[in-house]
C-alpha cells in the first residue's frame, strides 16, 4: 500500500480550506490550488491555513501522493482529465443547485455524480469521501482513535485497495470509517439522502447506511440501478 505523505487539494473554498487544515494537523505536507492565480489565493492560504502551499493545479498534482477534489461539481470538467492520470483521487463533490445550477446541465440522469466524475477521470482511481458532513463539523469534530466522541465518515469506491487506502487516510484525519466497495453507493450521502449534512458516530452511521434501502430515497436509488 502506498505511503501517503503529501496531500494535494484542488479547490480553496470552505471544504478545501478545512481539509487542508486537518491534513496539516495530521502531519502531511499540503498543497492547495484555487480557481484564480496562485498570487490571488496565496494570502488567503497563508492566513487561514499557514503551512499549506498555494500552487497551480499542475504543481499540486505533481507534488502530491493523493488528491482531494474539493470544487463545485459543475466545474470538474474544467480540470484536464489527463492531469490526474494514475492518481488516487478523493471525490468530495456533490451536486448543489445553488452553486451548480440546473442538474440536467451538469449530470446525466442515468448514473450517480461520482460515477460520472470517475468516467471523466478514466485513468484515475476515484474514492468518494468527505462530501456530506458540513465543513464546520469536519473542522470541529475530529478526535483521536478510540475517543467515544469520534465521528465516522462513509468511504466508497470500486477499487478495494484504493478504498482501503483512503479509509486509512480518513483515520489519520480524525474520523472512523464505514466502508463500501461500490462507487454508486456514494449517492447515499448526497443531497436528498438521510445522511447529507449528518455528523454521526460509527455505530449510528452504520445503522443508517444498513437501513438506507428501507427509506423512500433508498428505494428510488435501488430502482435507478435496475437497467
Amino acid at each position: 500500500m502506498m505511503t501517503i505523505k503529501r496531500v494535494g487539494i484542488l479547490g480553496a473554498g470552505k471544504v478545501g480550506i478545512v481539509l487542508a487544515g486537518l491534513a496539516l494537523d495530521a502531519g502531511y505536507e499540503v498543497r492547495i490550488s484555487g480557481s484564480g492565480s496562485v498570487k490571488k489565493i496565496d494570502l488567503i492560504i497563508k492566513t487561514l491555513v499557514p503551512g499549506a502551499i498555494a500552487s497551480e493545479n499542475s504543481e499540486v498534482v505533481a507534488n502530491s501522493d493523493i488528491i482531494i477534489l474539493a470544487i463545485p461539481l459543475s466545474r470538474y470538467k474544467n480540470i484536464d482529465a489527463a492531469l490526474l492520470k494514475d492518481k488516487l483521487v478523493i471525490d468530495a463533490t456533490n451536486y448543489w443547485w445553488e452553486t451548480d445550477g440546473i442538474r440536467e446541465e451538469v449530470l446525466a440522469p442515468d448514473s450517480t455524480s461520482s460515477e460520472q466524475v470517475q468516467a471523466y477521470f478514466k485513468d484515475s482511481t476515484l474514492v468518494k469521501a468527505f462530501n456530506y458532513m458540513g465543513y464546520h463539523n469536519l473542522q470541529e469534530e475530529t478526535h483521536p482513535k478510540g475517543d467515544p466522541k469520534r465521528k465516522a465518515l462513509f468511504v466508497t469506491g470500486d477499487d478495494r485497495t484504493a478504498v482501503d487506502q483512503v479509509a486509512a487516510f480518513v483515520d489519520t484525519m480524525g474520523f472512523d470509517q464505514v466502508i463500501h466497495y461500490d462507487i454508486a453507493d456514494g449517492i447515499m450521502t448526497e443531497p436528498g439522502s438521510p445522511l447529507f449534512g449528518a455528523s454521526l458516530n460509527y455505530k449510528d452511521l452504520k445503522r443508517v447506511i444498513d437501513h438506507f434501502d428501507q427509506t423512500e430515497f433508498g428505494q428510488k436509488v435501488a430502482a435507478s440501478k435496475i437497467k
